[in-house]
């Protein structure tokens, strides 16, 4: 078996997994990259401890359900003694997916199902995995380190073409209509994007939202959010209607996009393949919107790692949106923000704190569209 030369500051893991067939793939994928390296691998909560007596992980790959201790009380002993990062990598996603939430909200920087990367040894799986990894070794519960470039070589990354083609440059503006805000994230989005829709008031425009995560879990996530908000939060549905007081969540499994209807829009979900090795894809959610919605939508993309949103920021820009990038000091992760910043899509960077301000001026008419690309 070849072994992959390993860089001097490569990542150090621990897997902590009951399931040997599990906890063997998991490090297996792992190690295909040379920028992370499995130090330790624990068949429970009990032995991680003992063997992190002789040094520290930079990241822990924790399943949930375990003999002795489950995953939940061990989560909840590291964010209190030593706060490392922490990567849930479950395999009951559907019986689970509240205890999943709750493993979000304790501080798990991402959770993530085993049947996503499935039983195979795919350049896809491989680079799932380890982008997780490497999302939670720069998350900001330890000092960071700089982002490494994706090591592994997948399937053709494909874009929104898939999907619907890119608004014509001489197209029309789009006709006025009512505001729409279209949102993207992915690592740490899920505390931030409580915190930003727990700022919204009923009288604030329709929102959509991509976040990256597994599915069965964006159905809990919404109803979180959902109880957790003054606004209503529910699991998009083909056919929806976008209406004041609502925010959609793209279902993991598929891809989000509107359709203008007089002076208001209808949300579809629809299937087809990864767009930016997502599904659902924050790129053709902006697409869409920059099609449909033109000048009368927000865009904003929020805190994760990789670039999928920045291509479609730009799009939603030059037909003369208003777009926002989480800024660095706020993001968990500084990735998909920096992309948009890096390609000239997004008007300004706001903090985290400032976002739910931001969705309120635009649905009062009180944030001017952008209606230029500008240089």
């Amino acid at each position: 078996m070849n072994t992959v030369k390993k860089h001097a500051d490569a990542i150090r893991v621990m897997i902590v997994e009951d399931s040997i067939t599990a906890r063997t793939m998991l490090k297996m994928m792992l190690e295909s990259a040379p920028d992370i390296t499995v130090m330790e691998t624990a068949r429970d909560p009990f032995d991680a401890v003992e063997k992190m007596k002789a040094g520290l992980p930079d990241v822990i790959l924790l399943d949930i359900e375990m003999p002795r201790m489950d995953g939940l009380t061990f989560l909840r002993r590291i964010m209190a003694q030593h706060p490392l990062p922490v990567v849930i990598c479950s395999n009951h996603t559907e019986a689970g997916s509240q205890t999943a939430m709750k493993a979000l909200e304790m501080g798990a920087v991402e959770v993530m199902s085993k049947s996503q990367l499935g039983n195979s040894m795919s350049d896809e799986a491989k680079i799932q995995i380890c982008d997780s990894v490497r999302a939670a070794a720069h998350a900001r519960v330890r000092p960071n380190k700089k982002p490494v470039e994706r090591q592994l070589v997948a399937e053709k990354k494909l874009s929104a073409d898939v999907i619907l083609p890119a608004r014509p440059e001489n197209a029309p503006p789009v006709p006025r209509t009512e505001p729409i805000i279209s949102i993207g994230a992915s690592t740490g989005g899920t505390d931030a994007l409580a915190k930003v829709l727990t700022g919204l008031t009923p009288d604030c425009a329709p929102v959509v939202i991509v976040q990256h995560m597994p599915e069965r879990f964006t159905e809990a996530f919404a109803r979180r959010l959902d109880g957790l908000c003054s606004i209503h939060v529910k699991e998009a549905e083909d056919g929806d209607m976008l209406e004041k007081g609502l925010a959609l969540i793209a279902p993991g499994h598929s891809h989000v996009t509107l359709t203008r209807l007089g002076r208001g829009y209808r949300c579809n979900v629809i299937g087809g393949p990864y767009v930016s090795r997502h599904r659902p894809s924050v790129d053709v959610l902006f697409r869409s919107t920059s099609r449909e919605a033109g000048a009368n939508a927000l865009g904003i993309l929020m805190t994760g790692m990789g670039d999928d949103g920045a291509d479609g920021m730009c799009e939603m820009r030059k037909a003369g949106a208003m777009t926002l990038a989480q800024d660095e000091a706020s993001c968990v992760v500084y990735g998909m923000p920096r992309e948009a910043v890096k390609r000239g899509g997004a008007v300004r960077s706001v903090s985290l704190n400032n976002i739910a301000g931001e969705i309120m001026n635009f649905s009062a008419g009180k944030l001017a569209s952008n209606t230029a690309m500008g240089r």
